[in-house]
């Protein structure tokens, strides 16, 4: 049943052409774009998620984590 309904399509061919033009257009902007990336604006990019919105210089270290303290609850 499958079959008849892709074959009673046109062009369907051309569907798995564009998806690997596609594909392939994605992957290489990624490439360029971790190959062209500053290094300083990764760093600081990494340290985002364990930033507390305090703007610091990326190249400071954060404190241990044995000496953050959490509220009882």
């Amino acid at each position: 049943m499958i079959k008849n309904v892709l074959s009673d399509l046109g062009g369907v061919g051309l569907f798995g052409v564009i998806s690997i033009c596609l594909f392939f257009t994605v992957f290489l902007g990624a490439v360029f774009y971790s190959l062209l990336v500053n290094e300083r604006h990764t760093e600081s990019m990494s340290a985002l998620p364990l930033n507390d919105g305090s703007v610091s210089e990326p190249s400071e270290q954060l404190p241990p984590s044995s000496s953050v303290r959490f509220p009882n609850s």
